[in-house]
């Protein structure tokens, strides 16, 4: 697909098909990290699909500050290092200041921007200046519009390996909700659009200060997301999501993953049809 051309650099990506980010939320330790690349590699072997893991070395984002944000910033990211190696897989992980951006990247393959932090100059500036792919994710604020300048801040450094993330937009206070034609928007910049499913799911400002989701909605969302158009998907999963450590309640169970994404391959082969 043409417009894969700026990430083609990450091993089989260009297939066709939707490629796919999932993993956990964050690395709560090595064996259940790489219990869960393992099994996700395994699926997406097998259904062809290109797979990129995610896990969040530390989580900087959190409502409450006595949750649980990492291992800590340099075990985890050589965990994320030691899975790369040992199952040939490139790695995504989220980054939250200039200063973690030249350390991430010596071991993950894309730079994830947080939502909230999509209009910091000099973040998306110092995460393209590592001359990784860089996925920045829709502030729940913007339009899908706006999106083409945080894209640009990435370009003008002379970097064009670019992502953009649909994570859906604020709707009243502990809602959000994902307007589709934001997908044609954003890929008319010229760069693969993403649609994370599960953070759209999420219902956020809770008073207990622990995000809520839905994740009855996840097979709807991602179908729809398909056959609207997206590049990419991404899923957070856990063999256990109501013992994640972090967005336990938007999560998808790993043992649903392979059915959800059989059916995805054969929407996609629908649309690749059309």
């Amino acid at each position: 697909m043409e417009v894969l051309s700026s990430i083609n650099r990450i091993k089989h990506l260009n297939t066709g098909n939707f490629f796919l980010l999932a993993g956990p939320c964050v690395v709560e330790n090595e064996a259940i990290t790489r219990e869960i690349a393992e099994r996700i590699k395994i699926i997406t072997d097998k259904l062809k699909i290109p797979f990129i893991f995610k896990a969040s070395y530390r989580k900087a984002n959190r409502s409450r500050s006595d949750s649980f944000q990492g291992i800590g910033d340099e075990k985890a990211l050589i965990i994320l290092g030691r899975i790369k190696e040992d199952f040939e897989l490139p790695i995504v992980t989220d980054i939250h200041s200039v200063e973690e951006a030249k350390n991430a990247a010596q071991f993950v393959d894309i730079l994830q921007i947080p939502a909230f932090l999509c209009r910091q100059t000099e973040l998306l500036h110092a995460a393209a200046e590592t001359g990784r792919v860089v996925n920045i994710k829709k502030g729940q604020f913007l339009s899908p519009e706006a999106m083409k300048h945080a894209a640009n801040k990435i370009v003008e450094t002379g970097n064009r390996n670019v992502m953009l993330t649909e994570r859906g937009t604020t709707f009243g206070y502990q809602d959000l909700i994902v307007d589709f034609r934001g997908i044609p928007v954003m890929k008319s910049f010229g760069f693969p659009v993403v649609v994370d499913i599960t953070h759209s799911l999420q219902q956020p400002n809770q008073t207990s200060g622990v995000t809520g989701g839905k994740p009855e909605l996840i097979e709807l969302m991602a179908k729809t997301s398909i056959a609207a158009g997206a590049d990419g998907l991404f899923i957070e999963t856990h063999p256990e999501p109501i013992k994640a450590l972090s967005d336990g309640a938007n999560m998808l169970p790993l043992h649903d993953l392979e059915k959800l994404l059989t059916k995805l391959v054969k929407i996609r082969k629908v649309i690749n049809e059309l």
